[in-house]
């Protein structure tokens, strides 16, 4: 399995945590795309890839997957270890719904905000800005960060008892929120009591 994309990038984190979960990461190729440079816009990289974004990876098989929820699903499919997304169609429907949630809200939101209201990844790159735009997604993101505070106060994880791709999700956005300088507000004590928890996980501390 080969593996594009950018080293701390939100999205590729998301990939790469749920790889170390299933303690897969040295069954994987990585292989880093100039996003920067443009590469990803390239007819090259699209005819790949057409969403011309980061990451997406090649199966054995030839097959060439993107969407980190997609990619996900193959991984938590194709490797050993607990499953990510739930053993039962009820805990399944959850972990997905969480998992939408955490990434339309949270991970899509932060990134409208620096993508539109904030210089970005510079001029180059950042075309047909919208600030007002932008600056309603940054609000999104904080609501959400609200939202799932709230769910934390009845349950271990985003999904129920057990760590699932809705955490991996939502703490890349938070990640990616730190990046854009959108501050998780101090009164969510459950949402960063949840996030030193996850912090000390060896998918994401080692």
């Amino acid at each position: 399995m080969k593996i594009y994309d950018v080293e701390g990038f939100p999205n590729p984190a998301r990939v790469r945590i749920a790889l170390a979960e299933k303690g897969a990461m040295d069954q994987v190729e990585f292989f880093t795309v100039d996003v920067m440079g443009g590469e990803h816009r390239t007819e090259a990289f699209k005819a790949r890839n057409p969403d011309a974004t980061v990451p997406y990876a090649e199966l054995p098989c030839g097959t060439s997957i993107s969407q980190c929820t997609a990619i996900t699903e193959y991984i938590d499919g194709h490797f050993d270890g607990p499953s990510l997304i739930g053993d039962t169609p009820t805990q399944r429907a959850k972990t997905q719904m969480m998992n939408l949630r955490a990434e339309s809200g949270l991970v899509d939101a932060v990134g409208a905000y620096f993508h539109h209201a904030t210089p970005g990844l510079g001029p180059d790159l950042e075309t047909n800005q919208n600030a007002d735009w932008g600056e309603m997604q940054k609000l999104r993101a904080v609501s959400t960060m609200r939202y799932l505070d709230s769910v934390l106060a009845e349950a271990e994880y985003l999904a129920g008892d057990q760590f699932s791709v809705a955490d991996i999700t939502a703490f890349a956005g938070l990640g990616f929120a730190d990046f854009a300088k959108v501050e998780i507000p101090s009164d969510l004590s459950n949402l960063k009591a949840w996030r030193e928890k996850v912090s000390a996980r060896p998918s994401v501390s080692g």
